[in-house]
């Protein structure tokens, strides 16, 4: 192939979107120049196809289909759970608070070329608070599925060690894979590595830690999406909320949320004359996910005893069930 007809065919693969095809003529085209006795240009053109090869691993296109999963390998299989999520904002029954402030990271996320030729950078560290199944983790996997990324859930069985260093040293690995691969990476019960330093349980490791976190999330620049989610903010040491781009807050339902999940988890069943008084007041105290449950729990007896519908001392009883698994 002629130096002119490697030209067509980078040309081609470009504008078909093809990346692999684009670096395989490109390294064709170096191997051709050096054999041609250029040398100098063939080096050029290799650097070029290095550094290519290493942002195509890291930024993926806007707007592209999904980010390919770069499987975690060695030691990340331990210290990193990835997947595709199929969970959509829609699914989510929100305030409407939350939900404009979620579509506000889905937007910036997708347009964040606009924002960085005005020299401004898109929200992508978010430190998400509330009490137990308020829909956090429901979240991080909302996001990752609307940005077409792959999630990664950090598992702290595995990033936690024994010895002194041991964490600090993982929690680095996990740092390199946020820069290496594009994703939405979680970290769950983060007051885990984030509590405070001069607590009452404190001591040196916990320390290091944490300002081996504070370090990396600090001097983080790259294209992932970085989601932490506590259900103890009271525990987080003060240092952590000044690294995190947003604070969004979650609370439990109120009446009109508390009804959305009940109807969209029991939809298939038409329910009729539902005391939605007395189902609203059992259903007080409970958070999204216990109301999810006792929804699914009465829908399971509903089949399993052939009614085409769920009443609502049903529901109630069922509702009932999950105030007592709280005591």
């Amino acid at each position: 192939m002629t130096t002119a007809q490697h030209i067509v065919a980078l040309l081609k693969s470009h504008i078909d979107g093809d990346e692999g095809r684009f670096l395989s003529v490109a390294t064709q085209l170096a191997a051709h120049e050096a054999r041609q006795g250029h040398g100098k240009l063939a080096q050029e053109l290799k650097e070029l196809i290095d550094t290519a090869r290493g942002k195509t691993s890291t930024v993926a296109r806007i707007g592209a289909g999904p980010v390919p999963i770069a499987q975690p390998k060695g030691e990340l299989t331990k210290l990193l759970a990835a997947r595709f999520s199929d969970t959509r904002l829609a699914d989510m029954i929100l305030s409407d608070e939350l939900r404009e402030r979620l579509g506000r990271v889905i937007a910036e996320q997708r347009h964040q070329e606009r924002l960085q030729a005005h020299g401004l950078t898109p929200r992508r560290k978010l430190l998400l608070v509330g009490p137990p199944g308020s829909g956090k983790t429901m979240t991080a996997a909302a996001l990752a599925h609307e940005l077409k990324l792959p999630l990664f859930t950090v598992l702290y069985d595995g990033l936690i060690g024994k010895l002194m260093g041991e964490t600090a040293s993982r929690l680095r690995l996990v740092f390199d894979a946020v820069a290496a691969q594009r994703g939405v990476y979680f970290f769950d019960e983060f007051d885990a590595i984030g509590s405070q330093r001069s607590g009452p349980n404190d001591v040196g490791e916990i320390r290091r830690v944490l300002n081996s976190f504070l370090q990396f999330i600090e001097n983080d620049h790259g294209p992932s999406l970085i989601i932490a989610a506590t259900n103890h903010p009271e525990l987080l040491d003060r240092a952590i909320f000044r690294r995190f781009d947003d604070v969004i807050a979650y609370e439990l339902p109120d009446e009109r949320i508390t009804r959305g999940i009940l109807e969209t988890h029991l939809s298939r069943f038409k329910p009729k004359k539902m005391n939605w008084s007395a189902i609203l007041d059992a259903a007080k105290g409970l958070s999204q996910a216990e109301i999810a449950r006792a929804a699914d729990e009465a829908a399971k007896v509903a089949i399993l005893s052939d009614k085409p519908t769920v009443e609502t001392s049903l529901l109630l009883g069922t509702l009932s069930e999950r105030h007592n698994t709280m005591r």
